[in-house]
């Protein structure tokens, strides 16, 4: 049986006594809010923090609002709204469903009612390799995630290529969401898409020391996204792909659109250390009507940068394959909503 490690358990009620309990504890600290990923990753001592942090205290962190205060703004989710609550949260459903259908295909239902959507969007990176006992690792002598040199992915590489398996991630950077970070420096707002490095160990921007204390979703404005996830089972697996796409409309006479794209974004989970957007396909599409001629171009320049390697489920090649059928697929439903 894993066993947690003996730590210190602390409960702020507020966003400034939690980062001057983080100052006080310093790199042994660490901030969780639901623990899906913090305490499994515990157990195989992947991360070994003496002071635990909990954010899910903190009553602002829990907050589903309007931008601006304007029923027709953008939506603000607390970075500890749990999966369940996202996944069912009418604003969400009204202004960016996308968001809200990506957190219901995370994990199971328990697991959803833990697991928050901040914790989601800081997925830690997985790996055969890396997420496995210490027992396990230790008999390859580690990986250069944690205490090893090596990437066992590709051992002539001078990188971790562990695999961002977020299924919000994609969207929010599809969709151009906002993060707002909290830090002892005071507060600072990072685009979704600036949140990201692709490095298996360093795959975020946010510091050890910032809290990431709100998501800002853009307001609706002819603009539509959908998410698409493969995985092996229909439940509980982490995605081996992720296709996230998102279209905007141009404007027509009144409220009706022209049917031509105006902008579009196609981003990929699941086969890089972070949400992998792909400007070429984009281009294919924009500008234009989204028929079989687009879809297929877009689809085409999606297929080419992907490149997933050995190192979560399937045969890294099939899932390559698959990443022509789950963006057609994504692009298809666009067209038959919009």
């Amino acid at each position: 049986m894993l066993r947690l490690p003996s730590f210190t358990y602390l409960q702020p009620k507020t966003l400034k006594e939690a980062l001057a309990m983080k100052a006080d504890a310093g790199p042994d600290g660490m901030y969780v809010a639901g623990g899906t990923d913090l305490y499994p990753n515990m157990k195989r001592r992947h991360q070994e923090p003496r002071t635990v942090i909990s954010l899910m205290g903190i009553p602002e962190l829990r907050a589903v609002g309007r931008s601006g205060g304007r029923p027709d703004g953008g939506v603000v989710l607390g970075s500890c709204i749990t999966l369940t609550e996202l996944s069912a949260s009418p604003p969400v459903r009204q202004s960016a469903r996308a968001v809200g259908e990506a957190a219901g295909l995370v994990s199971t239902p328990l697991l959803r009612n833990m697991g928050t959507l901040g914790g989601n969007l800081c997925l830690d990176t997985r790996c055969n390799y890396y997420d496995q006992t210490y027992e396990w690792r230790k008999a390859i002598d580690f990986c250069m995630k944690k205490d090893g040199h090596i990437c066992w992915v590709a051992p002539s590489s001078p990188r971790c290529w562990a695999v961002s398996s977020s299924d919000v991630a994609p969207v929010a950077v599809a969709i151009g969401a906002e993060f707002l970070l909290v830090g002892p420096q005071g507060e600072r707002v990072v685009p979704a898409g600036r949140f990201y490095h692709n490095d298996g160990i360093n795959y975020l921007t946010k510091q050890p020391d910032e809290i990431l204390a709100e998501v800002r979703l853009p307001a609706p404005d002819g603009w539509d996204a959908v998410y698409h996830k493969l995985r092996r089972r229909g439940s509980f697996d982490f995605p081996v792909l992720g296709v996230a796409a998102w279209v905007k409309w141009e404007p027509g006479n009144g409220k009706r659109e022209t049917g031509r794209v105006a902008e579009a974004r196609i981003v990929l989970g699941g086969v890089a250390s972070w949400p992998q957007e792909i400007p070429e396909a984009a281009a294919a599409l924009r500008g234009g009507e989204l028929g079989d001629a687009a879809i297929a171009e877009a689809v085409a320049a999606a297929y080419r940068p992907a490149k997933p390697l050995d190192n979560t489920d399937f045969d890294l090649s099939w899932r390559k394959q698959m990443t022509r059928v789950y963006v057609k697929a994504a692009l298809e439903e666009l067209r038959r909503r919009g």
